[in-house]
């Protein structure tokens, strides 16, 4: 029997990222699919058995997202995949288009976008309140005509319920060999450093970290360690001018392989976004890479975020408005190393127990072995059918 063909589209991201790439499309591609990923690149290759479909890079948004939503469209045509995955809102008419055409397709929904769009700053302030507002309605309006949703947390399929009768959650948990620990460097050998992997913005909290290591005593000799770009470009030079960026080695963006590298070499990590309401819901990958790496998490005193560091033991939960609390904590975890290092096993452990990429890849084979078998799924509107782990908490 032929194996099923199956197309991932992505217009933003890279086509090497994680959870497009490294997650799903080679999860898919282990359990004998046929995977196809189109995404802008500079050449057609075959990477860990998935296809690399390149496509011309735009320029500009505007560009991306006529230009580039256009041959997208045609080169998903050539495809003639079984089921077509998307990644991006901007792909939405695509995928539309595709299921006139009588196409299954998948919204793979990272993150609740209107939420984040009152906090983009490249945006003119007066237009974010209306862009949301609209954004949120269209893409409500166009979720029915989905095969299904995937959804990164259990609060954004929440939105979704009673919109798409096919919902199913996907965390966006880390790939593990539960045998194999991320330590490098046992504890005493480890740099005297605090680590900061992602995108570095004034609302993940990068002004405030600035302060906290300027508060840190002369007799407390850590380093932070920052990884990541800025956003703006010219958030960069504000940051020189505070007297925290002395403490600062700022090492650009890292790949997976280095990112493991300094992640074994440090003694927290620290993630101290703005209580912005999607951050509120969210499950960022970075608090599950540093639980992985066996270090103590220095985060944001968020309701789920507490759920999982307190019930794994793994960290300490500051206020990421008030700079002397996160010097605090980070003085703290310098000060009783002992305590660090076992919050650092404790957070292993729990991650390992719950918190990997298996159990996520079973739901998305479920799904797609759903979707393959059922001829209704083709149809203009999705069959009825409600997954049953849409109701399961994270934190299960």
């Amino acid at each position: 029997m032929k194996a099923a063909k199956v197309a991932h589209l992505t217009s933003v991201h890279s086509p090497f990222d994680v959870r497009i790439f490294h997650k799903e499309c080679k999860s898919l591609a282990q359990h004998g699919y046929e995977v196809v990923l189109i995404a802008p690149h500079h050449t057609d290759e075959i990477a860990d058995g998935v296809k690399v479909k390149a496509l011309k890079q735009c320029q500009g948004r505007l560009s991306r997202m006529t230009l580039g939503a256009w041959r997208m469209f045609r080169e998903a045509l050539k495809q003639h995949a079984d089921i077509y995955h998307i990644h991006d809102p901007e792909l939405i008419p695509v995928a539309l288009l595709l299921r006139m055409r009588g196409k299954q397709a998948i919204y793979d929904i990272h993150e609740d976008l209107p939420r984040t769009i009152p906090y983009k700053h490249y945006l003119p302030r007066w237009s974010r309140w209306p862009l949301m507002w609209i954004v949120e309605r269209l893409e409500n309006a166009a979720c029915p005509y989905f095969t299904a949703l995937i959804t990164a947390t259990w609060a954004i399929a929440e939105r979704f319920r009673g919109k798409n009768s096919r919902i199913t959650v996907v965390h966006n948990f880390p790939i593990l060999d539960p045998h194999s620990p991320e330590a490098q460097f046992p504890w005493s050998k480890r740099e005297m450093a605090v680590v900061y992997i992602g995108s570095i913005t004034r609302n993940r909290g990068i002004v405030e970290l600035m302060e906290a290591m300027s508060m840190l005593p002369n007799d407390v000799p850590l380093r932070l360690k920052l990884a990541g770009t800025f956003s703006p470009a010219e958030l960069q030079d504000d940051m020189h001018a505070l007297p925290g960026w002395e403490r600062v080695d700022y090492l650009g963006f890292l790949r997976r392989g280095q990112v493991a590298d300094l992640l074994g070499r440090v003694r927290a990590g620290l993630l101290v976004l703005h209580p912005e309401e999607n951050y509120l819901r969210s499950m960022p990958i970075k608090l599950f890479e540093y639980m992985a790496a066996e270090i103590p998490v220095i985060a944001s005193d968020f309701p789920l975020w507490r759920q999982i560091i307190e019930a794994a033991g793994c960290g300490l939960l500051v206020d990421p408005l008030n700079p002397p609390t996160i010097a605090a904590a980070i003085e703290r975890l310098h000060n009783h190393p002992a305590e660090a290092e076992e919050m650092g096993k404790r957070g292993r452990a729990a991650l390992v127990l719950r918190y990997t990429w298996a159990s996520e890849e079973e739901r998305l084979k479920q799904l797609y072995e759903s979707l393959v078998g059922d001829p209704a799924a083709a149809n203009c509107m999705p069959a009825v059918t409600i997954q049953p782990h849409l109701s399961t908490r994270e934190t299960n």
